[in-house]
């Protein structure tokens, strides 16, 4: 569970500390407060996306800082090398700067942001106070069956099979084409096919070329510069060469070395010396002799490059390109010529991986109208515990149009139904739900799904909006039941809602040195007291509100306390 919240200017947070308790966490306050930048700042720190926008006016970066414990065994942890320390404390990390980088950190111990966003959905699931809008997209629908029926495996199984479908499809959609197509792209391949093949290029031969090109431009300097050498280290009639003068003062110290040790040496390492140059002078001989630098072959030369730098604007930027062209030019050209083949090959293919496709269909569709059907009584039970006890609620089954009935998610079309009073017909949510049944119906797919993952914290961000009166006191049992098993954290402004909760945050926005900044109180009986009644009236807070707000409490711990029994 998430145990300690640390953050530094983000917006108008400047420093906050938040011990988190396992159970149910609440946070209200007045709109604008920042209750809702503690849950901006709880993604930021599991790798959401952000802003540098985020970091508070004046600041250079910003940073959050999340302790976790009593963590489930992940193979996250394994996979990626990272663990809790000896206390079972895994404390995250992530600074956001204003050049747009990120530093993130775990235990310590640098990771990447991608490495973050992996651990933190494992870890905590955020439910904003827009979610709700995807329960209005019949698109999604099918990706909340799939996980909760744990389809996941069988749904990516198929869809392997059908990207298989997919490149058979067009495959044999690129060898359909009219005779005259088929002509002219004949014609078109076999004329660059022609002039690369009487090119007769080799691998690597413009760069050689050029190198002998500069080679035979140069080729006065480069004889002057060898024969120079040359004359040093053998001589001329004129003068004597480095190798005989260095041959004297060996014979001469060799004299010497007869009456002195020292002199004997030098006359050795001058016996080396003359060997290196007598080698290094026969290596120059040998290049003088055999160089050829003809004009002739200078004008060769430019004329091969000129052909290679006129295929190169056609074909590629280098030789090595233009083979590459040539040999899938060659290629293309067998596939057109035989392209009669093919297609009846590749259709014989595609009529066994459809076969296949279809069989998985099959299956994935099974399996989803077994999970839906639990599906629908398990949200049913739920949206009755919400006050919710009349409506109806359907997984709508419609097969795939376009072709082949089936796509990457398998052959399904999938719509979420319901009815919200007795005698309606079932219609699409997105058509019928009121803003209060839209925040019930997503509180209970999102318990329901809930159960089937083993992350322990869930995040609520203002899920609540539209609800009252006695559906608000049957979400604030709901979430109290869901923190009976898992860590709740939630933003509200139902004071039904905040008075359920095992610990109560206020979230106060002020002004201090001319800076907005906000403050995160951990309340105590008194203080929840008088939040729960700002809540009910508003500003003014009166005895009677007083009163009411200790009624309220009282009531949620009787109710906290019988489900602790029971458990």
């Amino acid at each position: 569970m998430l145990s300690l919240l640390h953050i530094e200017n983000i917006a108008v947070i400047e420093s906050a500390d938040i011990p988190f308790n396992s159970g149910f966490n609440v946070l209200t306050g007045e709109t604008g407060a920042g209750k809702s930048i503690v849950v901006d700042a709880i993604g930021a720190v599991l790798g959401g996306r952000t802003s540098r926008d985020l970091i508070r006016t004046g600041a250079k970066s910003a940073l959050v800082s999340a302790n976790f414990c009593d963590l489930p065994q992940l193979k996250w942890f394994e996979e990626n090398g990272y663990f809790p320390d000896e206390e079972g404390n895994l404390l995250l990390q992530r600074e956001i700067r204003l050049d747009g980088k990120n530093l993130c950190r775990i235990n310590g111990r640098p990771l990447s942001l991608t490495q973050l966003r992996d651990l933190g959905r494992q870890l905590l699931n955020i439910h904003g106070q827009h979610d709700g809008q995807q329960l209005l997209d019949p698109t999604c629908h099918l990706s909340y069956l799939d996980s909760y029926g744990e389809l996941d495996a069988l749904r990516e199984d198929f869809s392997q099979t059908y990207q298989k479908v997919s490149q058979l499809k067009h495959q044999i959609s690129s060898l359909k084409m009219n005779d005259a197509e088929k002509a002219r792209r004949i014609d078109s391949l076999t004329y660059q096919i022609n002039e690369l093949e009487r090119a007769n290029l080799r691998p690597g031969e413009d760069e050689e070329l050029a190198e002998r090109k500069t080679l035979l431009r140069n080729a006065g300097k480069l004889m002057e510069s060898i024969d120079t050498a040359f004359f040093s280290l053998f001589g001329s009639d004129e003068r004597e060469g480095a190798i005989s003068l260095v041959e004297n003062a060996e014979d001469a110290l060799r004299v010497g070395g007869r009456y002195s040790d020292d002199l004997a040496e030098l006359s050795e390492k001058l016996t080396e010396l003359r060997f290196v140059l007598t080698d290094s002078a026969e290596r120059i001989r040998d290049k003088r002799e055999g160089l050829n630098l003809s004009p002739a072959e200078l004008d060769e030369l430019e004329s091969r490059l000129d052909l290679i730098y006129r295929l190169k604007k056609k074909y590629g930027a280098t030789v090595g390109d233009m083979l590459e062209y040539l040999s899938k030019c060659k290629a293309e050209l067998e596939e057109i010529q035989y392209s009669s083949d093919k297609i009846e090959q590749l259709t014989k293919i595609l009529v066994g991986v459809l076969r296949e496709a279809a069989v998985k269909g099959k299956k994935l569709s099974q399996e989803r109208k077994k999970a839906a059907q639990s599906l629908e009584t398990r949200i049913q039970k739920e949206l009755a515990d919400l006050d919710m006890p009349k409506v109806r609620f359907l997984v709508e089954f419609r097969a795939k149009e376009g072709s082949f009935h089936m796509d990457e998610t398998g052959m399904d079309e999938v719509q979420f139904l319901m009815s919200a009073n007795v005698g309606e017909d079932l219609k699409p949510i997105q058509k019928i739900a009121s803003g209060g049944e839209l925040a019930r119906i997503m509180l209970a797919l999102k318990n329901v799904l809930a159960e089937n993952e083993s992350i322990m914290t869930l995040v609520f961000d203002e899920v609540d909006t539209g609800v009252s009166g006695r559906a608000a006191s049957k979400v604030a049992r709901k979430m109290a039941d869901v923190a009976c098993h898992k860590q709740v954290l939630t933003v509200t402004h139902l004071p039904q809602i905040a008075a359920m909760a095992d610990v109560h945050f206020s979230v106060e926005k002020g002004e201090k040195n001319g800076r907005t900044f906000t403050n995160v109180e951990r309340l105590s009986i008194e203080r929840r007291k008088e939040e729960l009644a700002r809540l009910t009236g508003g500003s003014v807070v009166t005895p009677a509100l007083l009163r009411s707000a200790g009624e309220l409490l009282a009531e949620s711990e009787a109710y906290r306390s019988a489900q602790a029994v029971e458990d």
